[in-house]
């Protein structure tokens, strides 16, 4: 608040207010004051710390905590319902209170809190964001950003409403891979680009998929809370086949390989040709050979392996895009131009230009140009786009006050919507569904649009 504007207002600042306010400002150096407020070395001032809870403090959860409380972040309360995948946080955040149900938690602890992270299983990501942006808190919220079509589009919008600061945990967007690529594209490098492949090993490799249902029914450990755990999602018996590991392999609770890795590997076609939303999209997939009755289609986990074809238009200047995905062991050939007993990386995009190509592996990896000539003139192509503090750095800068992450929602939201879309076309395989995006929905497969939402579970609401 500027000093001619002091007293005229009775209403007191909040904290996120005032921790913006300091950052832009520099307030602190105006004022005399103790150096255990002011901070200093191995000291932070109570007025700049970031108080983080964490919703989903084990796996990838948990190293978001750690790594933002590494930055400075204060842990003040942590949200798990599964005692002992959350036991390492638990155990390195003592002070922060716990809980397993994150509507509890933000209900209690809102006054406490400025900012939530939320790295829970797919199917939760929408229902604990939202919370977390209506009660007026930062958010930092791991890939894919929802599991629906719908939830993205809506959660986009109410953070873009809510003024929080939001970001995706896509690590990649904020190396220095990224913005080559970008910089090498956009100066013409390889020519025109018409054709990317992307592609991913995770199908298979790291969880199950193309299987049915298990039909054992063994105990709930006492450690874990099953019920919230399903959260929004249709309830079902416990197995161990979903919680707490393999989920990610299963309908109703991931997104499979795409949904895994599309936002670590297609955001950067993506960001780079400018691609926006498709206009198509169509997938060839594999199944085990296992039907439900009448030859439907077994949906209870993803295909054995998938391609898909994404087509988007020309962008002003900018030729149309072909784009295919691949996982479950498939990729495309490696080009001739590969140097022998070199491959292409495991994850990963190549890009097909009219006087080259490139690839690089998935994370915003170094790219690779083909032939490799092109490396002369890649050395003099000048570094246009702003570099990274960090991925995490972003965020919690962010909060302070600082620029608005790269990956935020109005950047993640529309490329998780791409990702999403992917896995709808597996719904109706060797179908090329013509999507609408403006209004999100399929234009000539009515009958596929069941699949943009699913019903909540009574308790549960975006």
């Amino acid at each position: 608040m500027p000093l001619e504007n002091a007293g005229r207002d009775s209403t007191p600042p909040s904290r996120r207010d005032f921790l913006a306010t300091a950052a832009a400002a520099g307030i602190y150096s105006f004022t005399i004051v103790p150096r255990h407020v002011l901070g200093g070395p191995g000291q932070t001032p109570p007025s700049d710390r970031l108080n983080v809870a964490g919703i989903g403090a084990g796996g990838m959860g948990g190293g978001d905590i750690a790594t933002v409380a590494k930055l400075g972040a204060n842990i003040v309360a942590l949200c798990d319902v599964d005692d002992v995948r959350a036991a390492g946080s638990f155990g390195a955040f003592p002070k922060a209170k716990r809980y397993k149900d994150f509507r509890v938690m933000l209900d209690k602890e809102a006054k406490n809190i400025d900012a939530v992270t939320v790295g829970t299983p797919d199917h939760t990501h929408a229902v604990a964001a939202m919370a977390a942006i209506r009660a007026g808190k930062h958010v930092y919220v791991q890939k894919p950003l929802t599991h629906t079509l719908h939830e993205c589009r809506e959660l986009t919008k109410a953070a873009r409403a809510a003024k929080v600061v939001t970001s995706m945990g896509n690590q990649g967007h904020a190396s220095e891979g990224s913005r080559l690529t970008n910089e090498w594209i956009q100066a013409g490098l390889i020519g025109e680009v018409r054709e990317v492949h992307v592609w991913s090993d995770r199908a298979g490799a790291m969880w199950k998929q193309g299987v049915g249902r298990p039909t054992e029914t063994p105990s709930i450990p006492s450690t874990f809370d099953w019920n919230l755990w399903l959260g929004p999602v249709a309830d079902r018996p416990y197995n161990p086949a979903y919680a707490p590991h393999l989920w990610r392999g299963w309908w109703d609770f991931g997104t499979g390989a795409l949904g895994d890795m599309g936002c670590h590997i297609i955001d950067h076609p993506v960001w780079a040709l400018n691609l926006g939303a498709p206009t198509s999209v169509e997938a060839r997939v594999t199944h085990d050979g296992t039907l439900l009755a009448g030859n439907k289609i077994n949906f209870e986990s993803f295909p054995i392996a998938a391609i898909i074809y994404y087509e988007f238009p020309a962008r002003g200047s900018l030729p149309p895009v072909k784009m295919t995905w691949y996982d479950g062991g498939l990729m495309p050939p490696n080009p001739s131009e590969l140097p022998a007993g070199t491959q292409l990386p495991t994850n990963g995009v190549l890009y097909v230009g009219s006087k080259g190509m490139m690839y690089h592996s998935s994370h915003g990896g170094m790219p690779q140009l083909l032939p490799a000539s092109l490396n002369e003139q890649a050395a003099a192509v000048p570094k246009t786009i702003e570099r990274s503090p960090g991925h995490y750095e972003e965020w919690v800068l962010a909060c302070k006050g600082g620029k608005r992450p790269v990956d935020n929602f109005d950047y993640a939201g529309p490329l998780t919507e791409t990702v999403l879309l992917g896995v709808l076309s597996m719904r109706s395989p060797a179908t090329r569904l013509e999507w609408d995006s403006e209004n999100l929905k399929v234009k000539n497969v009515p009958d596929i649009n069941q699949y943009v939402h699913i019903d909540y579970r009574k308790g549960w609401t975006l």
